[in-house]
């Protein structure tokens, strides 16, 4: 079967979900969903080969070079972590935009649990690493700059204890519905997850603009490090992608969870512009969830290798790969000039 005629499936499975759950105030978006089944797919898939990629890769930098115990290299660890599975329910996501969701309920519970414990963790490692950041810059005689050991292990656990609590509703509370449609299981929980969103990026926003405006003001003083112009390029950097990313995906998602409230009885013509509405708003959430689920594959670049420490790393493990290699290669081709010359000889030579 063709993935246009996959994409015809799923449309009418959805439709006839929709006229199930909402009767004579069938919504038709055939075009929205189409437009999802074609483009998302493609774009989680880039997103999941680059993720994967970069944060395996700092993990094994992680694990080669550097002492795990430090608070610093704990927080690039679990964000690695973090992302990796964050980026494991994406693949699910992309096929279930083409599909529907056919994996089964146990499968759509975990799956959603998984991503919501990297999603909820990735955003609690964001705010505790500009923390630390923002303590090593304007007091970098803390204890807490240098702290190792224990501490480290508190923090994990902290982190990881936090992001289970609140993904657990994903776990509880989710299941497939009629029409392969992996959903919560009524709109209170879908609401309740929305402003649970809305509440971490607001405190990420918090503490990004406090910390990061703070550490701002301590480089342009005349005082600074000469390195401040490529720390100021950074910061400025981070906050970019960090607002783009997710400004506009937490507007829509906050928009929408209007649709899921007890809507009162309206004339045809009020239920036609609110239709609309709902599928312009479906439109945006496909495109700016892509701009905000692109983070689990820019964080190993903004929050590792723009390090001089772990480019350093990189080419070292680079160098070491290409030596192996050149190494292995050197002795497949002296093993052959000796096969060669034995056969030649009309010796018999084992190597």
């Amino acid at each position: 079967m063709t993935t246009t005629e996959y994409v015809t499936d799923y449309t009418t499975l959805l439709i006839d979900y929709y006229d199930i759950e909402y009767g004579d105030d069938l919504c038709q978006k055939t075009h929205v969903i189409e437009f999802g089944a074609l483009f998302t797919p493609v774009l989680f898939s880039i997103v999941a080969i680059l993720s994967l990629f970069g944060n395996i890769l700092v993990l094994i930098v992680l694990i080669r070079y550097e002492n795990l115990k430090s608070l610093t290299n704990t927080f690039i660890l679990n964000l690695a972590i973090s992302d990796l599975f964050f980026t494991l329910g994406l693949p699910f996501w992309a096929q279930y935009h083409v599909q529907g969701w056919t994996f089964g309920d146990t499968v759509c519970k975990t799956v959603n649990f998984i991503f919501y414990v990297g999603f909820y963790s990735s955003g609690i490692l964001l705010i505790m690493m500009t923390a630390h950041r923002y303590i090593a810059v304007m007091n970098p005689l803390s204890d807490i700059v240098s702290t190792t050991g224990k501490y480290s292990i508190v923090a994990s656990a902290i982190i990881w204890v936090l992001s289970l609590v609140a993904a657990s509703p994903a776990l509880i509370f989710t299941e497939v519905k009629e029409s392969n449609y992996c959903t919560n299981k009524d709109s209170f929980w879908t609401v309740w997850g929305i402003y649970q969103q809305n509440a971490l990026f607001l405190l990420s926003s918090v503490v990004f603009i406090f910390c990061y405006s703070q550490i701002i003001c301590k480089l342009l003083r005349p005082t600074a490090q000469r390195r401040k112009n490529k720390t100021l390029k950074l910061i400025f950097i981070l906050m970019v992608v960090f607002f783009v990313g997710w400004v506009p995906y937490n507007v829509v998602i906050f928009m929408q969870s209007f649709s899921y409230m007890p809507q009162p009885a309206a004339e045809s013509k009020i239920v036609a512009l609110n239709c609309e509405s709902q599928k312009r708003l479906d439109y945006a959430l496909n495109i700016s969830r892509i701009f905000a689920f692109s983070h689990c594959c820019l964080n190993p670049v903004f929050y590792v290798f723009v390090g001089v420490k772990f480019k350093n790393h990189l080419k070292k493990m680079l160098k070491s790969f290409s030596h192996n290699n050149s190494h292995n290669v050197s002795i497949r081709n002296r093993n052959s000039r000796l096969t060669i010359t034995s056969v030649t000889s009309g010796e018999e030579l084992s190597l």
